[in-house]
């Protein structure tokens, strides 16, 4: 072994912790992922690695924290023997202790060349037994698991995945504190390029969680909430957003978020927790169907937050009208009424419009047509009518048109829209609409959002002023005279040629116009069955 190739303590090579040879963050995770690749399909990938992902950051953490010990009782042999008869001077106590204490923790599992996948479930539930904290998340990956009698990831794969996961440090001092977030959306984002799988319900594009964010401007100690939840990206990317302003501030000391969230996926909720440990967030986040049973209540209602940021999938159609009718938490106010069976967007609105305290303000990721659909329509349209009780309450602070493709799962533009309980006085009976339609740059496969380009649809909706051709003041009259339609596409165009309404809101509408026909005449069928009997 050349110097340059020398492993230090710490487990990295020279030429790495000199900047040399280290592999970026996305690489390293591809090949990860590539180690196992045929062992399962792409999107259980991240089940096993993101785990195991974790773990090295725990030992790699508690590595550090021993070394610093150590520097106060001259040894590390010294340190681990502390550190076990008092559990409360590390953050999290990992029972591994690798035969030459000057090795690092992660070593133990390195070095697993029997059993691996039985030892290594082993392991984590261990840790979990020794952490509260960590119970039910980093414990419920069996890696040991069979199908049909078959492994599901066999030993020399596992081996393969923990070498290509031990060539990165992941200490305090050597990743971002979102390694998490940033492994999970990456995964994501590349299983859905490689192959063809739909992962925009459980991934939001990076620059639009951005924008949100920017826009919410969380002030310290508010409470965020986001009920379905994912891997907690939006709740974390508002307090890196209140860490940057506390920054640019000069501001050192201040309270930090408190963060909550609900997410429906066991394997997903796992990731959000792990998020929001690793971060050192405070919060809480519950498993369970947040649109049937809320887990987040007070007396009379669900609990209300200061902001509330959600990407709800799009235009499901599970809901039925008893759901709404049952709902005992005045989540679905009769005056709004039922948006219809073929798209929750405005039943999830409004059970996010009803987690807002007096003064909150939300931001909300729907499909296009969420803005337009039933608007001009010369019959009565039941998501029309909830959009027009939203408008007429005066809870809308405007909209944003996304470019296209910026989605894993639909070529769909998007829109944002974002709520505000407690309007101030320039801003009542009037929307902000900005068409960001083509603010995007070219990607592969998808688009993306430049920096500046965020920037800018975030300081242009908070400054809350009009540009032509990007952005416009409407007020509650001329949304009156378009029917309630509050897409900016209708009021902002962005070409002089640019007459019509984009195709993409008029496919979507023609699609829940044909679900809706189909179910009218599965209906009249069973009425002439009757009949005709």
């Amino acid at each position: 072994m050349t110097a340059t190739q020398k492993k230090t303590r710490n487990g990295k090579s020279k030429a790495d912790a000199n900047g040399g040879t280290e592999k970026s963050m996305e690489s390293w995770i591809w090949d990860a992922a590539c180690s196992i690749r045929g062992a399962q399909e792409a999107a259980k990938y991240k089940d096993f690695i993101l785990p195991l992902i974790f773990v090295k950051r725990l030992c790699d953490v508690f590595d550090d924290e021993l070394n610093r010990i150590a520097k106060k009782v001259k040894t590390r042999e010294k340190a681990f023997r502390m550190v076990k008869a008092d559990k409360k001077l590390v953050r999290f106590y990992l029972p591994l202790q690798p035969e030459d204490p000057e090795q690092p923790v992660w070593s133990v599992i390195r070095q697993l060349t029997d059993k691996i996948g039985e030892t290594l479930t082993t392991y984590l539930k261990d840790i979990a037994k020794e952490n509260t904290l960590l119970k039910g998340i980093i414990d419920r990956v069996d890696f040991n698991a069979t199908t049909h009698g078959q492994r599901d990831l066999d030993d020399d794969r596992l081996s393969n995945l923990i070498e290509k996961i031990s060539e990165k440090r992941l200490g305090l001092e050597d990743v971002e504190a979102d390694i998490i977030g940033r492994s999970y959306e990456y995964l994501i984002r590349k299983f859905a390029e490689n192959s063809g799988q739909k992962a925009g319900e459980f991934y939001t594009p990076l620059e639009v969680g951005l924008v949100m964010a920017k826009i919410m401007q969380p002030e310290p100690g508010m409470e965020i909430f986001d009920p379905c939840c994912g891997s907690a990206g939006l709740l974390i990317k508002c307090q890196l957003e209140l860490e940057g302003r506390m920054q640019l501030a000069g501001k050192e000391q201040y309270a930090p978020l408190l963060l909550y969230g609900q997410e429906y996926t066991p394997n997903t909720w796992a990731m959000a927790n792990m998020n929001m440990i690793i971060h050192d967030l405070q919060g809480e986040i519950e498993i369970g169907d947040s649109f049937r049973k809320p887990k987040f209540r007070q007396v009379g209602g669900v609990r209300q937050f200061d902001r509330v940021v959600a990407n709800p999938m799009w235009n499901q159609d599970w809901f039925t009208e008893t759901d709404y009718d049952a709902d005992e938490l005045n989540r679905f106010p009769k005056e709004a009424g039922f948006p219809g069976k073929s798209s929750a967007d405005w039943g999830w609105v409004q059970h996010i419009a009803a987690s807002l305290n007096g003064t909150g303000r939300a931001a909300v990721v729907l499909d296009t047509g969420a803005a337009s659909r039933g608007s001009g329509n010369a019959g009565t349209s039941k998501e029309k009518d909830v959009r027009k009780y939203f408008v007429e309450q005066d809870w809308i602070e405007g909209v944003i048109y996304l470019p296209e493709n910026l989605f894993y799962n639909t070529s769909a533009p998007g829109i944002l829209l974002f709520l505000n309980r407690d309007k101030p006085q320039a801003q009542k009976d009037k929307l902000l609409l900005i068409n960001a339609s083509l603010v995007f740059e070219k990607g592969d496969p998808k688009n993306f959002i430049p920096d500046v380009g965020i920037e800018r649809i975030a300081r242009t909706f908070v400054e809350w002023r009009e540009e032509e051709k990007f952005c416009q003041i409407v007020d509650r009259a001329e949304i009156r005279k378009n029917d309630y339609n509050i897409s900016p596409s209708r009021y902002i165009h962005t070409r002089e040629e640019e007459d019509f309404r984009p195709l993409s809101e008029i496919i979507s509408e023609l699609e829940l116009i044909e679900q809706e026909s189909a179910k009218v005449d599965k209906q009249l069928m069973a009425i002439l069955k009757k009949v005709v009997l």
